[in-house]
């Protein structure tokens, strides 16, 4: 069934007012909501006897051991019996009923339970794990071979941040990645996209080519003016469905030669004007994340990979990245009670102009684009563009005291 774009709306009716599914979890069940947000597959795995554990606990069901450890997992399954359900007291899935699920026997051994997309009793299929409204991890059992309109699903739809009849804000359009991330974003069924421009007066590098595009709206917007921001989301705020912060401020050099001035601009874009754009245009997102088939749905931000373990031949710049993955990081707790969902977009260094004395590989912006709609697609928290960005992550994950030693030695 293909989603059909959203009616007009009636602005004499009340908007509806979020609602979510259960989120209370385990400590050990939290596993699935991390390999989801990352978009792996990942189950405990006994150290002991090698027993894959589902649901997520605390001791081994084979041998009782305590030593677990999650994995990525073969993702393939076969449907066992299937189920509709056609009345709830909770008062998410009351709103959405019918709701299908149904068990799954995976190849790796353990039968999980899992919403059911496209998918009958009997029938191979491959299970994903997802974030629902709430945050937490659940599985997905969809068929192996994914065809166009199954995030139009309406399982999918109410749990994802698909771009497919949302309109977009993307905070700079002077920015590489502004031109093909909005052609990656009408590929993907986006209905309007508007691009903020700082200090449009100057006619910035870039914006031209973005001129007289079809449904694409300039307008004026910096991220460390609030009186900008303020006359921005007057005017398109109750539209903005997927906001994606591009704004970057970035110089090279170390914290000890480097002058204050740069790293002060440095925080002002990156890091304080996150917060600014999250204050002026979050709560307005926040009340439309039930507002139908064009619902509020994620608010992204793009950031250097080294937030997580700073280079320091860009030290003050990675400072105010790691300030600003830890802004989004509260974000992500403060707009949990709405559903509206948090992204970071970790990236190696791009192809630019303040990059050109470090060697390949480097992300291009029609790269990043791609990453940034795909991670929307799939409803991704923390998404990874580029080797750089995924080696980073993985050692990161590993030990990341082991990861400074290697940077600050020169070892990476």
């Amino acid at each position: 069934m293909t989603l059909t774009g959203p009616k007009k709306k009636d602005p004499q009716k009340r908007t509806i007012v979020p609602t979510l599914p259960p989120a209370t979890r385990s400590r050990a069940g939290l596993g699935l909501s991390v390999a989801a947000a990352q978009g792996r597959f990942a189950l405990q795995h006994c150290a002991e006897c090698g027993a894959v554990q589902y649901p997520p606990r605390d001791a081994c069901h084979a041998c009782l051991s305590h030593d677990l450890c999650w994995k990525d997992t073969q993702p393939y399954g076969k449907v066992l019996a299937e189920t509709r359900v056609q009345a709830s007291p909770d008062p998410y899935f009351r709103e959405r009923l019918p709701w299908r699920m149904g068990s799954v026997r995976l190849t790796a051994g353990p039968v999980v339970l899992a919403h059911l997309v496209d998918v009958r009793r009997g029938e191979d299929v491959q299970v994903e794990l997802r974030l629902d409204r709430a945050g937490q991890g659940v599985m997905i059992a969809r068929p192996k071979e994914r065809s166009d309109d199954m995030e139009d699903d309406p399982v999918l739809r109410a749990m994802g941040t698909h771009p497919k009849h949302r309109r977009i804000l993307i905070s700079d359009a002077t920015h590489p990645v502004a031109r093909p991330l909005i052609d990656a974003l009408f590929a993907a069924g986006a209905a309007h996209v508007f691009a903020g421009v700082p200090e449009m007066w100057r006619r910035p590098h870039g914006v031209s080519a973005l001129e007289g595009l079809e449904n694409v709206s300039l307008l004026p917007l910096d991220v460390t003016d609030p009186q900008s921001l303020k006359d921005a989301a007057s005017e398109i705020g109750g539209k903005v469905d997927i906001l994606i912060n591009t704004a970057r401020h970035i110089r090279p050099g170390g914290v000890l030669g480097q002058d204050t001035t740069a790293a002060r601009d440095e925080m002002e874009v990156n890091a304080l004007g996150l917060m600014r754009l999250a204050q002026a245009f979050g709560p307005g997102m926040a009340a439309r994340t039930a507002d139908g088939v064009n619902s509020a749905a994620a608010f992204v931000t793009v950031l250097s990979a080294h937030a997580l373990s700073p280079d320091p031949a860009f030290g003050a710049f990675n400072a105010s990245q790691a300030a600003a993955r830890s802004i989004a990081q509260t974000l992500r707790a403060e707009f949990a009670p709405s559903g509206l969902r948090v992204a970071c977009v970790y990236t190696g260094p791009t192809e630019d102009e303040w990059h050109q004395s470090l060697p390949p590989p480097k992300v291009a912006p029609k790269t990043l684009a791609r990453s940034i709609v795909d991670g929307l697609q799939k409803g991704l928290e923390d998404i990874y563009c580029g080797d750089v960005a995924r080696d980073l992550a993985e050692r990161w994950r590993s030990d990341p005291g082991l990861l400074e030693r290697e940077i600050t030695g020169g070892g990476a």
